[in-house]
């Protein structure tokens, strides 16, 4: 095994990932989906409803609700996130990162947007909110 497969299986070994169906069902509830996919890969797939886009470069300083930078969504460290990319690998080192600043209910979803356009879920054309 490769040592970034060791490391992405000792993240993955603390998160309750989720399937497609499941991110979108507790986004409805309030969770907070955050989409860290190019704009190039946002292009050719499409944005999802609902979903913030946090650069991946910037994702702990505009999720930790104790940073100067944060969001206004970043409201407690009991704070839903939900983080997603083209096929879930490096959502799954973001989660992790995110629960090392303080983010304790921080996971990803399993396969990415392959799988959320696999599962049948919507995405749309057009702007995205991108948050910077």
């Amino acid at each position: 095994m490769s040592g970034v497969d060791t490391a992405l299986e000792r993240a993955r070994a603390g998160l309750d990932r989720l399937r497609p169906e499941q991110a979108w069902a507790e986004l409805a509830s309030g969770a907070l989906l955050v989409d860290t996919r190019t704009e190039a890969q946002r292009a050719r797939q499409g944005n999802l409803p609902g979903a913030l886009v946090i650069d991946r470069t910037v994702l702990e300083w505009r999720l930790d609700p104790t940073s100067e930078a944060r969001i206004p969504e970043a409201s407690g460290p009991g704070l839903r996130v939900i983080v997603i990319c083209r096929q879930g690998y490096s959502s799954s080192f973001a989660a992790e990162s995110l629960r090392r600043v303080g983010l304790r209910r921080a996971t990803d979803v399993i396969g990415g947007v392959e799988a959320w356009v696999a599962a049948g879920l919507p995405v749309v054309q057009g702007s995205a909110d991108v948050r910077e």
